[in-house]
């Protein structure tokens, strides 16, 4: 069997123009890195303005494990799907972060024959979007420092600024540091860390930018700290968001690759799922909507957090509109949530896989309290039983959603017909008619006792003193109409990734309440959420090699 990196080799990449002629741009209208990758430039949008509005499907999950469930390979197999029947279909996600490639869930490109390339440049460097995002951050935590040494005239206090640092690697030893040591002329000395860079609030503000005006508005609007009058400062105080913005002016633009079968991908942005809203930027997708039919893109993780949070949060910010849900459903995760440890999960295990069902009925069941349309994809891998895999489409069918079992990795386009025809079929004629969960004007309590409740099924909220004050301060300063993002476990419907399957009356205790102003939301954060992850025993990097003609191996 060959691995992902040999498929990929062994597709024939056409030149990016020939790519992007297939949606109607031009060879003007992009800004080259080499013959396989470009930026899409902003005049773009000024000539595509008038064009007619495509129909968005958002693929999401049910709770995965840790493995993934292979949401991002669903993604781009669909779109190429699609295309196969003739619609005209782009495939918007996320860039991989290099801390997951070198760590223990290797590259985000998708995998088989259902994959975006060239692999080994989106997963690397690709168009230098996160060094950008990383060079923009640390450069505001330079200059933020830079103001208290010299003179300090906001009178910021050093122990509460909240502005970390951030790298692109997965390295626990920077998680909490002292800097400023070794003397006066070496800065104040205080507490700090460093996050990874998906998690950086400016990834965040890049992806839910519309343009480089609103880029800078955003980053004008982040909260670095407060007074030692406990008043907040923003960066526009400092008056340093034009030069912040000036290093993500080619950040902002949306990347275009393409697929394992040659058609149209946009690639852009990468913040974190649950610690930020998880999905590629909204100026990709709008760009997308404006030159296809049909626009597939991701949510991170599982629907309680990836979806709700594009629901609520990307869509109405990005002001556009989901048509339907493709919720990608595996036989592994579901014996998993049924009691089967996590080596055993290639198993055959039917009544592991009859319990584990009670995980995809949560899911259907929160898909409902949006008001969409949806489908079931049961992705297949090698090892699964056919009547594992039939089980779960009947039990789809019987909770009132159709389902197909596709195989994307092992078949690409071929291998999703059948699902494609079907959503397709599904929202041909549709008007989107999305509802959002809750109002942003409600009280910031009900909003996160509605995510809570409604979509993890807790019945209960408990809130640390911290996060009591956290709530005092929101309120306080104006923050409490912002949408909520809850930073929460991925492994599990409630705050503790123990609890597998559906979880019931169980209680969501909120530690801390992070008010990302710039990006326009607030982070109640439950459970132990690793901002910057660690390495594993034994690290994707370890099996990661480049020969003498640069050629690299290893990559997945």
């Amino acid at each position: 069997m060959l691995s992902d990196i040999e498929i990929a080799r062994k597709i024939p990449l056409q030149h990016i123009h020939a790519i992007a002629a297939q949606i109607g741009l031009k060879p003007e209208d992009l800004e080259l890195y080499g013959d396989h990758k470009a930026k899409i430039r902003f005049s773009v949008q000024d000539r595509i303005r008038s064009n007619p509005v495509g129909k968005l499907i958002l693929v999401s999950a049910i709770t995965p494990t840790p493995a993934g469930e292979g949401k991002t390979t669903t993604s781009i197999g669909l779109s190429l799907s699609m295309n196969r029947l003739g619609k005209k279909t782009i495939v918007a996600i996320r860039e991989p972060s290099l801390g997951p490639v070198f760590g223990i869930k290797g590259g985000a490109a998708g995998g088989g024959y259902s994959q975006v390339l060239p692999m080994e440049d989106i997963n690397l460097h690709f168009t230098g979007d996160m060094h950008a995002v990383t060079s923009a951050n640390n450069n505001l935590a330079a200059l933020l420092d830079n103001h208290i040494y010299n003179d300090n005239e906001l009178r910021i206090d050093p122990r509460t600024i909240t502005w970390k640092r951030v790298l692109d690697v997965n390295d626990r030893s920077l998680r909490d540091i002292v800097i400023g040591l070794g003397g006066k002329t070496q800065g104040i000395p205080r507490e700090d860390g460093f996050d990874i860079t998906p998690a950086s609030e400016i990834m965040a503000i890049l992806c839910l930018s519309n343009n480089l005006d609103e880029l800078k508005q955003k980053i004008g609007n982040i909260l670095v700290g407060y007074t030692y009058n406990g008043e907040p400062v923003r960066v526009n105080q400092l008056q340093v968001e034009g030069a912040i913005a000036s290093l993500l002016k080619d950040a902002l633009k949306p990347n275009l690759v393409q697929t394992t079968e040659n058609t149209p991908a946009f690639v852009h942005g990468g913040p974190f799922a649950n610690i930020a809203q998880g999905t590629s930027s909204i100026l990709a997708t709008k760009t997308a909507l404006k030159l296809a039919d049909y626009v597939v893109t991701e949510a991170g993780f599982g629907f309680d957090l990836g979806a709700e949070k594009f629901f609520d949060i990307v869509c109405p910010y990005g002001q556009f509109c989901t048509n339907a849900v493709v919720l990608v459903a595996t036989v592994r995760a579901l014996k998993l949530h049924g009691g089967t440890k996590l080596k055993d999960v290639g198993d055959t295990d039917i009544k592991a896989v009859e319990k584990g069902l009670e995980n995809l009925g949560k899911h259907l069941d929160n898909i409902r309290k949006f008001g969409m349309k949806s489908i079931v994809a049961v992705n297949r891998f090698s090892f699964d039983d056919e009547k594992e895999l039939n089980l779960v489409k009947d039990y789809s069918e019987q909770e009132g959603f159709d389902a197909s079992i596709v195989d994307f990795w092992g078949k690409g386009g071929a291998g999703g017909l059948e699902l494609a025809e079907k959503v397709d079929a599904m929202i041909r004629n549709d008007i989107c008619q999305l509802r959002l969960l809750y109002d942003w004007n409600a009280n910031v309590e009900d909003k996160i006792r509605t995510i809570a409740t409604e979509i993890y099924g807790a019945n209960q909220i408990d809130y640390t003193p911290k996060a009591k004050k956290d709530l005092r301060n929101i309120e306080k300063f104006g923050f409490d109409k912002l949408p909520v993002c809850i930073a929460k476990t991925q492994r599990s419907l409630s705050d503790n990734p123990k609890l597998l399957g559906r979880p019931k009356d169980f209680l969501v205790t909120v530690r801390e309440i992070v008010v990302a102003a710039g990006a326009g939301f607030i982070i109640p954060i439950t459970g132990e959420i690793m901002r910057m992850p660690g390495l594993p025993k034994q690290p994707a990097a370890e099996q990661i090699d480049v020969d003498n003609e640069g050629n690299i191996k290893g990559l997945f």
